[in-house]
């Protein structure tokens, strides 16, 4: 389920994406701790992406935690008018890449995962040149990489105003909690 966002402006923006983990349920922490119950704990993954300037939550979804960052890319940017993306090695593969040459990003501030070959003629192939050739450091200050924490930020207020867990019993309940967390934190910061 996709949810609109009010637009703020028609023109590009930088985005920061990521996703975080948010417990289903603590009893299982509880029955493990206490009676050496070997349940599993459940979990769902949030996946969003958030305006580097304004610091706006600008799209969001929610998956099972099987779900790969990287799948969930495409569906975070699909809607959105983009200047640039910054995002850690978990979105690094040629899809995303070659996702956003297509809509006119060809270097954008995707961290590479170490140990990379950047051969070939691909985006992500002369993104990863551009990596090796400058450094972390020089890379990070040229992609401007230290606003990526915006969307840290963003988890971390939830995290600290609603909690690490959900209270719905069912999975689509779940979903629809957190859903409704992050919304509503979102119209918070529009105040």
């Amino acid at each position: 389920m996709r949810l609109d966002f009010p637009k703020h402006s028609d023109k590009p923006i930088v985005v920061a994406l990521d996703s975080t983990g948010i417990k289903v349920t603590n009893r299982s922490e509880w029955l493990s701790k206490n009676w050496k119950d070997k349940q599993r704990k459940g979990w769902i993954k949030v996946h969003i992406a958030v305006d580097v300037k304004t610091k706006d939550l600008v799209a969001l979804e929610v998956t099972d935690e099987k779900t790969a960052d990287c799948e969930m890319f495409k569906p975070l940017l699909d809607d959105l008018e983009l200047k640039d993306v910054l995002a850690d090695g978990a979105y690094d593969n040629r899809d995303n890449f070659k996702f956003l040459s297509v809509r006119g990003i060809c270097m954008p501030g995707i961290k590479i995962r170490k140990n990379t070959s950047g051969r070939g003629l691909s985006d992500r192939a002369f993104a990863v040149r551009e990596f090796q050739r400058l450094g972390y450091e020089k890379w990070k200050k040229k992609h401007n990489y230290g606003k990526r924490w915006s969307a840290e930020g963003f988890f971390s207020a939830i995290k600290r105003c609603f909690g690490e867990t959900v209270r719905a019993t069912s999975v689509e309940g779940a979903i629809t909690e957190v859903r409704r967390k992050f919304m509503f934190y979102n119209m918070l910061l529009s105040l």
